[in-house]
């Protein structure tokens, strides 16, 4: 546990510290030994999204751009956020699908980042270092065959079964442009929401 102090006040008189503020955070990886402690969790100033985002082991921070980011691996997440922006363009959100992401957690993500109305385009960049990229074509082309997807969407998968992945959405008959480099897919989708 982490735990950050403000505002505290030496009561000489009585040799006490008194603290009129704190705040304790606790690791996620401990929530499985203390879960009478992160059961008193109050979510009431949280914003739903991230709320949601979390029940699917999907980490999620809403921005303010128009460009939602659907990556694999916060490194990975920082650097397309920084080429969007070096594009000119805006991110909407920081969306980390982590590295053993499932089919129906591309679905769950897809469907945070439609909820989102300034968004404007998606921007999909996969590392298939540990991930699959053939496992998140599929999440991708289920996601948007039943959110009925009418944004741009643009897609970099590097990495594990990227071929297959690529032939996947290239044969779905959805509107998916596909890029291999990064500067490029980037430069597109900044495009799109110009």
């Amino acid at each position: 546990a982490v735990v950050s102090t403000q505002s505290c006040h030496y009561a000489g008189d009585q040799n006490e510290v008194v603290c009129f503020d704190a705040k304790i955070n606790f690791d996620d990886n401990a929530q499985f030994r203390q879960k009478e402690i992160f059961a008193m969790e109050d979510t009431s100033e949280s914003d739903p999204r991230e709320l949601e985002a979390a029940e699917h082991d999907l980490n999620y921070i809403a921005m303010e751009g128009n460009i939602a980011c659907l990556v694999n691996g916060a490194g990975l997440a920082m650097a397309t956020m920084d080429i969007i922006q070096l594009h000119g363009g805006s991110p909407a959100n920081f969306l980390d699908v982590g590295g053993k992401v499932q089919e129906s957690q591309v679905e769950k993500a897809f469907n945070l980042l439609t909820k989102d109305p300034a968004v404007k385009a998606i921007f999909v960049n996969i590392f298939g270092g540990i991930v699959d990229c053939k496992i998140i074509a599929t999440g991708i082309i289920n996601a948007c065959n039943k959110t009925g997807l009418e944004l741009p969407l643009v897609v970099r998968l590097k990495g594990a079964n990227m071929e297959a992945a690529r032939e996947l959405l290239a044969n779905s008959g959805l509107d998916i442009a596909a890029y291999d480099e990064l500067d490029e897919a980037a430069g597109a989708v900044v495009e799109f929401v110009k």
